[in-house]
C-alpha cells in the first residue's frame, strides 16, 4: 500500500505542479521538461509522510522521477495521452483530486460519537434471518414471475400454514439457493449487506420467530423468518462508527454534487437502460 501511495504521489507531482518559474532553481532537465528544486523538495517532504521507516533517499526519488518523466514523454509520442481508456483513467484521478480539494477538509471534520453510532444502530441493527427463496432474474418475463410466485405461494399455503414442518425443514426441502442446505439461515447481516427491501422487511418483524408475507426483491421471491436482532453491546461498535462516518461523508458528497448538477446542463435518457 505504501508503494502504491508513493507512486501515486509521483504521478500527482507531474500532473499538478506549477509552471516553471523564471526564478526557480532547476534540479534536473529531461528533454524540455524541468524539475525545479522547490517542486522536488515539496514532493519529497510529502512522500516522507508515507513511510514510518526507510523512506527513499532524495537521490533515489529523483532517479524515480526522471525515469517516470522519460516514460511519460515516450507515452505521449505513442499518442497514449489521447487513448480513450487512458483519458478515462486520468479523469478518474482528476475527479478524486477535485473531491480532495473541494471536500477534503469537510470530510476531516466529521466526528462520530458513541451516541451517534448507538442511535444509528437502533434503527439499523444487525439481523439474523432465514428465508424460503425462489430466484428470479431482474428482467424476468411476466410468465416467469407468475410461475415463481405460484411456486412460493404453494410452499406458503401447503406447508408453512399447515405447521407440520418447521421453517428450517421447509426451507431445506423447498427453498433454492446456497442457504437452503442450512434451513435458509443467512446468519447475522448488516443493513449494508442485504437487499434494502429484504432488510426493511426483516426489521419490521421486530420479534424473533415472526415470519413475513411473500416479498419480491431484485433477486426473486422470499418468505423471511427473523431469528434474532443482535444487541448493541454484542455488535462490532467500531464498524458501526465507520458506517455512520460513511453516511455522513456520503451526505456531504451528495449535497455538493447536487448543487453542482443544478448549475450544469445534464440530460439523461433512462429508457435506454431499462
Amino acid at each position: 500500500m505504501m508503494k502504491l501511495n508513493y507512486l501515486f504521489c509521483l504521478f500527482l507531482f507531474f500532473s499538478f505542479v506549477s509552471a516553471d518559474s523564471a526564478f526557480a532553481t532547476v534540479l534536473a532537465k529531461i528533454n524540455d521538461k524541468s524539475i525545479t528544486l522547490e517542486e522536488f523538495n515539496k514532493t519529497y517532504d510529502e512522500n516522507k509522510k508515507l513511510f514510518s521507516f526507510n523512506a527513499p533517499s532524495k537521490k533515489n526519488m529523483l532517479d524515480d522521477l526522471i525515469k517516470r518523466e522519460l516514460g511519460v514523454q515516450e507515452a505521449k509520442k505513442l499518442g497514449l495521452d489521447r487513448d480513450p481508456d487512458i483519458v478515462n483513467r486520468m479523469n478518474t484521478v482528476l475527479f478524486h483530486a477535485f473531491l480532495e480539494k473541494k471536500l477534503g477538509k469537510k470530510f476531516e471534520k466529521i466526528f462520530v460519537s458513541t451516541n451517534d453510532a448507538k442511535s444509528y444502530y437502533q434503527k439499523s441493527p444487525d439481523v439474523r434471518t432465514s428465508h424460503i427463496f425462489v430466484p428470479l432474474s431482474a428482467n424476468a418475463s411476466k410468465a416467469d414471475q407468475k410461475v415463481g410466485f405460484e411456486k412460493i405461494k404453494y410452499i406458503q399455503d401447503e406447508h408453512l400454514k399447515a405447521g407440520k414442518l418447521s421453517f428450517a425443514e421447509i426451507a431445506q426441502k423447498f427453498s433454492e439457493g446456497p442457504s437452503a442446505a442450512m434451513g435458509g439461515d443467512l446468519d447475522f447481516q448488516s443493513r449494508t449487506q442485504l437487499d434494502s427491501k429484504y432488510y426493511d422487511t426483516a426489521v419490521k418483524l421486530k420479534k424473533a420467530g415472526r415470519v413475513s408475507k411473500i416479498i419480491r426483491t431484485r433477486f426473486g421471491y422470499h418468505i423471511i423468518r427473523l431469528a434474532a436482532i443482535k444487541p448493541w453491546h454484542d455488535v462490532d461498535q467500531p464498524r458501526i462508527k465507520r458506517e455512520v462516518f460513511e453516511k455522513k461523508r456520503q451526505a456531504i458528497f451528495e449535497s455538493y454534487m447536487s448543487r453542482l448538477r443544478k448549475k450544469s446542463n445534464v440530460s439523461v435518457n433512462l429508457s435506454l437502460i431499462k
